[in-house]
């Protein structure tokens, strides 16, 4: 959004292409990375063991999410993709066998977020 904007008040971009911020609203945007660094930070301070605490935040993430959404409808299959894949990749980067985490629920990996996602 802001490269967008930024070329708009150059006057390289005509105000009528620059899409962002219709799609992504700033209040979305902050709503996601306000869900996404809560998220960061419990599972930095959570052992990569404790099944039951790391479930629990992926959980609150993933309801932080479907809030900006129910409120915008800007997560589509693209962003959906993107966000289930970094939700992964956070529990990775804290040294989670996500593919463990999963499969002690019965579930792919590929399904982290499905219980609870609504986008």
């Amino acid at each position: 959004m802001a490269a967008q904007a930024a070329a708009v008040a150059a006057g390289d971009l005509d105000p009528a292409e620059a899409y962002a911020a219709e799609l992504w609203p700033a209040d979305f945007t902050a709503a996601v990375d306000a869900a996404l660094d809560a998220y960061e930070q419990d599972v930095a301070g959570l052992d990569p063991a404790a099944d039951e605490a790391l479930w629990a935040a992926v959980e609150r993430v993933v309801l932080g999410l479907n809030a900006a959404d129910e409120r915008h409808g800007a997560i589509e299959t693209g962003e959906r993709e993107e966000l289930a894949e970094y939700v992964d990749a956070v529990l990775t980067a804290a040294g989670v066998d996500v593919a463990a985490l999963a499969a002690r629920r019965g579930l792919d990996r590929a399904e982290l977020t499905d219980s609870w996602r609504a986008w």
